[in-house]
């Protein structure tokens, strides 16, 4: 591992201020560690920012703001964040162990690497590690890759659970620019696709810090459904996940959310299927139709063929348990 210096932010104006030429930021540490352990990740310094964040779930009229440092396990155990927005809550508990959800942040479950097995076997080409490099996992072992969105420059997926739920329920980023100055940015629009800039993962400024997510108040915490599917039951990143969430007035779905992980470089919304279902009545029929639209224009890999019928199958279940709720 290459020696860095360590120093630790008392506020967000402090942080912004250390973290200048090659500096990262680091709160739990649960990815930046590995990266550091495998020399992927080589700054010169950390820069602990766990007490320089806020770690307070704060309420309005109109949203919840959830600070940068909140845990992983505090959006699993907040009584009111239960009550309103279970979808998150599930989405959480279906993501790592409890362990690394003591340890890891907010902000930082956001910000952790899109990265397939190729990315840290530093032996391999990878665009995300080493631009211009080459994609080890196009033409290599892609059984756990991207099925829409991807081109050849990277097929990894986002890993994240949480990021799939906060997609669905169309939160927001915000922010300070290396200027101390505010921004957001809606949830659809912080991730990118690999496009020509593989290396991101998203569209947040350079050297910016993530204050808080906030999350508008809906009537989806009603009815909604979160499902995982992976190799083991324990710890691991899924093959496919779908978030679903439902507006309802008795069987007809007035609005509808439908959100995956384990398909893309990012969270991955089903726009047209969530516009078919406007309107409908609830039923397998038709769930099984917005499965079909949802997986129309989905490409396969050489190895993961097996993601259509699958993803089929979690839509339709993710519909169907948000509908009986």
């Amino acid at each position: 591992m290459k020696p860095f210096t360590f120093e630790k932010a008392k506020n967000s104006a402090e942080a912004l201020k250390l973290k200048i030429s090659n500096r990262d930021f680091i709160s739990g540490g649960t990815n930046i560690v590995d990266l550091l352990k495998k020399n992927i990740a080589q700054p010169d310094g950390m820069v602990d920012v766990s007490s320089a964040l806020s770690s307070e779930i704060k309420w309005s009229e109109k949203s919840v703001n959830i600070g940068a440092m909140v845990r992983n396990t505090a959006l699993t155990t907040n009584s009111d964040l239960l009550k309103n927005y279970p979808l998150i809550t599930k989405a959480v508990l279906a993501g790592a162990s409890p362990q690394i959800r003591n340890m890891a942040s907010t902000a930082g479950n956001l910000l952790q690497r899109t990265r397939c097995p190729y990315f840290y076997d530093v032996t391999t080409p990878c665009n995300k590690r080493k631009k211009g490099s080459g994609c080890s996992a196009l033409i290599g072992d892609n059984k756990m890759s991207a099925v829409v969105g991807y081109n050849d420059q990277c097929v990894a997926v986002h890993p994240s659970d949480l990021c799939i739920s906060l997609s669905a329920l169309d939160a927001n980023v915000h922010g300070l620019t290396s200027k101390n100055e505010k921004f957001m940015i809606p949830f659809k629009d912080f991730y990118k696709l690999p496009e020509n800039t593989p290396w991101l993962d998203n569209n947040l400024p350079q050297n910016a810090l993530i204050t808080h997510i906030e999350v508008p108040k809906n009537e989806f915490y009603k009815k909604y459904a979160y499902v995982k599917l992976r190799e083991r039951t324990s710890y691991a990143f899924a093959m496919i996940s779908v978030a679903s969430a439902l507006q309802m007035e008795g069987n007809t779905i007035k609005d509808a959310r439908l959100a995956s992980g384990g398909v893309a470089h990012k969270p991955w919304r089903w726009y047209e299927a969530e516009d078919y279902l406007k309107g409908k009545k609830a039923s397998e029929e038709v769930f099984k139709k917005a499965s079909e639209i949802a997986t129309e224009k989905v490409k396969p890999l050489a190895h993961n063929g097996y993601k259509v019928p699958m993803l089929k199958g979690a839509i339709e279940l993710a519909l169907q348990n948000a509908s009986k709720l």
